[in-house]
């Protein structure tokens, strides 16, 4: 019988064939915690009675939050974290000797690999379905089961097959497209499905631009988002020292799917998401004529804090300074992101133009740190969510797009098309 991806990749895990609705256990390949949500993890692996992980290759710590920590509370966060990884001599333990952003970090370790299952307590852990593999967020319990049993119980997810057509304008990305189809199917419009993206689209998009769609499928509802290994996949993959071999899957051309939703790319605006729900899309064109003040332009994130954002905003910045009014803060994936960044130029124009750069972190995203919003300030933000008091106050508001519409809006003040 034929079978999607996400289905095949569950199979072979399973050792058996599955299909969407399936309840099934199978192991993990890899799991993923941060500071805030691994604490809990800990305190249950502990309660249980547990002494040692089933698979503590398979099990990654990435303090990414509020690290260099912000206060006290976040500094005894991540001592929590800090002494279970040296306690069971974890080498797969990231803090500030080697930052970033874990949805960033994580692929440039190698450390996922096509055709894995990953779960993660953070709901942005589908971003690892760029590659080819079945990632998903959980609980922090969830996490401590597969901790103390190296596997957990999941429902096979049906799917949404996205057909792509078309090749996109110079400033429209996957951060685009991804906000289209928020924008056609609502925030639970995929809810407990995968959204796997095909069609034509797809080879000309970047490994970043597949990022940021499977980082955002959550944002419609989705248990994952995925995109099949290809040429763009395999180059991305070919200076990584990989952490297992990769197991390849396609779906089968007559495999079932809940919907088929096909989207023209070749005419697709950059879409901004108004307040205060990702799937309140409009055209840059409308939130031109709206003339939309901000206060602060947002360029980073686990969804567009990648090399190619940076070399977007630093084009666009290049010999201009960000209008008076605004605050330009930029915040590179990881720290090889920021070291290539460097010597590329780019930081350099960031910072001349009149923006301010910080260690990679989550911190701005959720409303932390290093980017919080006063009250009834304005951001447009290259994060992925604007839900009421996202970045900060309550009365602000956040304005999703992509880095060059919030490059080219730090320097106007107002919301702006790039093309």
């Amino acid at each position: 019988m034929a079978q999607t991806i996400t289905e095949k990749i569950f199979s072979e895990h399973v050792g058996k064939e599955v299909f969407a609705g399936e309840i099934i256990r199978s192991n993990i390949d890899m799991v993923i915690g941060n500071d805030i949500t691994t604490p809990i993890s800990i305190s249950a692996f502990n309660l249980s009675g547990a002494t040692k992980l089933a698979n503590p290759d398979g099990f990654s710590i990435v303090l990414d939050h509020f690290i260099p920590a912000k206060d006290i509370a976040s500094a005894n966060q991540a001592k929590i974290s800090r002494e279970f990884a040296k306690k069971h001599n974890m080498k797969n333990f990231f803090d500030e000797k080697d930052m970033g952003i874990e949805h960033a970090l994580l692929p440039e370790k190698g450390l996922i690999v096509p055709g894995d299952v990953i779960i993660g307590a953070d709901s942005h852990t589908c971003t690892h379905g760029a590659l080819g593999a079945f990632s998903t967020g959980m609980g922090s319990t969830d996490l401590a089961f597969a901790m103390i049993t190296g596997g957990n119980w999941f429902k096979v997810p049906e799917s949404i097959k996205v057909v792509l057509s078309g090749k996109p304008g110079k400033y429209t990305t996957g951060k685009d497209i991804i906000l289209e189809i928020i924008r056609l199917i609502g925030v639970d419009g995929a809810l407990y499905k995968a959204l796997e993206f095909t069609g034509s689209t797809i080879a000309h998009l970047t490994m970043d631009d597949r990022f940021s769609m499977c980082n955002m499928a959550i944002e419609a509802g989705a248990k994952n988002g995925i995109v099949a290994y290809d040429d763009v996949t395999k180059e991305f993959l070919s200076d990584k020292d990989l952490a297992r071999e990769p197991k390849i899957h396609y779906s089968d051309e007559d495999a079932e799917y809940a919907q088929i939703l096909e989207i023209d790319v070749a005419n697709l605006d950059p879409v901004i998401a108004y307040p205060f729900l990702p799937s309140n899309g409009h055209s840059v064109n409308q939130a031109v004529k709206d003339h939309i003040k901000v206060d602060q332009a947002f360029i980073g994130s686990c969804t567009n804090g990648r090399l190619s954002d940076l070399k977007t905003a630093a084009e666009i910045l290049d010999g201009k300074k960000v209008h008076e009014d605004v605050r330009l803060i930029v915040t590179p994936g990881t720290q090889k992101i920021l070291k290539e960044a460097y010597r590329l130029g780019y930081m350099d124009i960031i910072i001349d133009a009149g923006g301010v750069v910080s260690n990679p972190t989550c911190g701005a995203c959720l409303g932390g740190y290093m980017g919080i919003l006063g009250d009834n300030e304005v951001a447009i933000s290259t994060t992925n969510r604007n839900f009421v008091g996202r970045m900060g106050s309550r009365s602000s508001e956040v304005y999703l797009a992509n880095s060059a519409v919030a490059a080219i809006s730090a320097l106007t003040g107002y919301i702006t098309d790039p093309r």
